[in-house]
């Protein structure tokens, strides 16, 4: 990780809240061999007794789901928006660069049971259903057949976050005048870049104190 402590966030609160905003995270570890092996998957973020936990669910029989049982060592990365800087928009001459926002979360994964298994995809559902229990697709909606066959290829599990490391890449280490040179500049590209340009703009008085 680009660990530099000039780009960090101000507060945890601040790092639990992009999680949350961007759950779909690219999930990493490796087997018994030390081959790597990865996947994407949502998460939720739980806080009990003082730890955060990571709770999903993967396909049985899969490369991931066999490496992880061998090696419990997780990494979980989250990721948001992320652009192309040009420097010629900088005061000064130097190299081009990208701003992104990303955070990484090491852990210890654990399988759950069938039941475990049925409060993730009730929660799942219901979530992203926006809560909406009429739903045809929300779990306890579904055909009992449908959902009794499906989760035999699927199996839950829990993540113990051991370390949480982030890097919120944002034009921090540059001058004033080249920061909001950078907005602008950015506020006339793509998605991805206007939606850097809108969370530097939010930043700037952190960053910029009067």
């Amino acid at each position: 990780m680009y660990n530099l402590p000039y780009f960090k966030g101000q507060d945890a609160e601040e790092v639990f809240q992009f999680m949350k905003e961007h759950p779909f995270v690219f999930l990493t570890g490796a087997d018994a061999e030390n081959q790597p092996v990865a996947t994407q998957v949502p998460v939720f973020i739980d806080q009990k007794e003082g730890k955060y936990f990571l709770t999903g669910h993967i396909m049985r029989n899969t490369d991931h789901h066999k490496a992880f049982e061998q090696n419990k060592n997780v990494l979980a990365v989250f990721t948001g928006p992320h652009t192309y800087v040009s420097a010629t928009w900088y005061t000064q001459p130097m190299g081009s660069t990208w701003n992104y926002m990303s955070v990484h979360a090491r852990g210890v994964m654990r399988f759950g049971d069938k039941e475990e298994l049925k409060a993730v995809l009730r929660r799942l559902t219901l979530h992203y259903e926006k809560g909406n229990t009429a739903s045809t697709t929300v779990f306890d909606n579904l055909p009992a057949e449908y959902t009794e066959s499906m989760m035999k290829g699927i199996v839950p599990f829990e993540i113990e976050i051991t370390d949480l490391q982030h890097v919120f890449k944002l034009s921090q280490n540059r001058d004033e005048k080249s920061y909001d040179n950078i907005i602008q500049q950015l506020k006339q590209k793509d998605s991805n870049a206007k939606a850097i340009a809108a969370v530097m703009e939010k930043r700037k008085s952190k960053v910029f104190p009067a």
